[in-house]
């Protein structure tokens, strides 16, 4: 099988599907700036827009969660009314599609938004309206992107099924799933089963952060207690795998795993900067791409690592040695690992991603 080398130039044209991104954890740094002098916020670190733009970007030796989670006090203190958060997701969905993001599944926790007095529909609403609104500034310039809604709840506050029930609610308006987040150590999955429960019997969708900062007992918790349809992160899932000479031996977690095609929502640079990965070369996920895990590449925090998913699969790429094919391949398994519906899916590995990647390939 013959392979392309992969250039800035392909990665910048080619189809790229998103799965993890939070909203508040790619915002731009002058709108940051802006709005906090706009509601007179006065605890940024600096007024200077590239000074700030470092400051986010927890990739000093020895950063773990606890310092890369300190820029969200900030981002979240400028999405506290309906125009702040219409404003950041629109910026958010027109930056994407920028990157050649085609499909985007973008998460963020409402309970976060309500400290001026926002109800939990009004937060949602907004999101999705400034959705819409980047999505059509977008194509005006010749981009075009979906951009559907993950509803995560924070697994330390105990709203989980609240913010279920606030997914389910927002269904059929753009909310294709639920999530929890937040610190995995101390607050195990199965404290809102009560939540999961809600959206199967609601024949929903859901996605749970596990197996970043905490190992494998959270992944096992997710998958056989809450049922997971995706491991947000999952990249400890590596724990369970032993290499013996030139092979490699997976364990009965692993092969549950990748028998069942649960999908990986993998962030390397961003695992690298909590301490989940050492570096970008060590981590795990050319690992588990060569084993055939259904591995899916995303920024995590575009802000807070400093990334695009087109810098994300450039990185990769220097590191692994990956190809337009293997870019293709990553593509793939997040289209269909995407809560999309099955027909819509379909249209859009054969519509756009597909010939997207031919026309790439059949470049002089």
């Amino acid at each position: 099988m013959s392979t392309t080398s992969l250039t800035p130039e392909l990665i910048a044209a080619a189809p790229k599907v998103l799965l993890h991104d939070h909203l508040d954890g790619g915002v731009r740094p002058a709108t940051v700036l802006e709005l906090a002098r706009e509601i007179g916020y006065r605890d940024l670190p600096t007024s200077d827009v590239d000074e700030l733009a470092r400051w986010f970007i927890a990739d000093a030796p020895g950063s773990d969660l606890v310092r890369y989670l300190q820029g969200f006090a900030h981002t979240i203190a400028v999405m506290q009314t309906k125009d702040q958060i219409e404003r950041i997701a629109s910026e958010t969905a027109y930056d994407l599609a920028m990157d050649g993001v085609v499909y985007a599944e973008i998460r963020f926790a409402p309970e976060q938004h309500q400290q001026r007095g926002l109800r939990l529909d009004e937060v949602v609403q907004a999101a999705l309206t400034g959705f819409a609104h980047g999505t059509a500034q977008a194509r005006s310039r010749g981009r075009t992107i979906i951009v559907r809604t993950i509803i995560s709840a924070m697994r330390h506050a105990q709203r989980s099924e609240e913010m279920a029930a606030l997914a389910v609610s927002f269904r059929d308006a753009g909310v294709c799933g639920f999530d929890i987040a937040g610190p995995e150590d101390g607050f195990p999955p199965t404290e809102h089963l009560s939540a999961f429960h809600l959206i199967q019997r609601e024949n929903f969708h859901m996605t749970i952060h596990a197996g970043e900062a905490f190992g494998l007992p959270s992944i096992w918790e997710a998958v056989q207690f809450c049922d997971a349809e995706r491991l947000g992160h999952g990249v400890r899932i590596a724990d369970d795998i032993e290499r013996v000479g030139d092979e490699y031996r997976l364990g009965r977690l692993a092969s549950f795993v990748r028998d069942r095609r649960i999908p990986l929502e993998v962030c390397p640079t961003s695992n690298v900067h909590t301490g989940a990965a050492p570096t970008l070369d060590a981590h795990p996920i050319e690992l588990l791409r060569q084993l055939r895990f259904r591995v899916t590449l995303n920024t995590d925090n575009r802000l807070m690592s400093g990334i695009t998913l087109s810098s994300e699969f450039a990185a990769c790429a220097d590191a692994f040695g990956w190809t337009l094919e293997d870019m293709e391949w990553l593509t793939l398994n997040a289209a269909k690992s995407s809560f999309y519906q099955f027909d819509q899916r379909l249209a859009l590995i054969n519509d756009v991603i597909k010939p997207g990647y031919a026309r790439l390939r059949a470049r002089p």
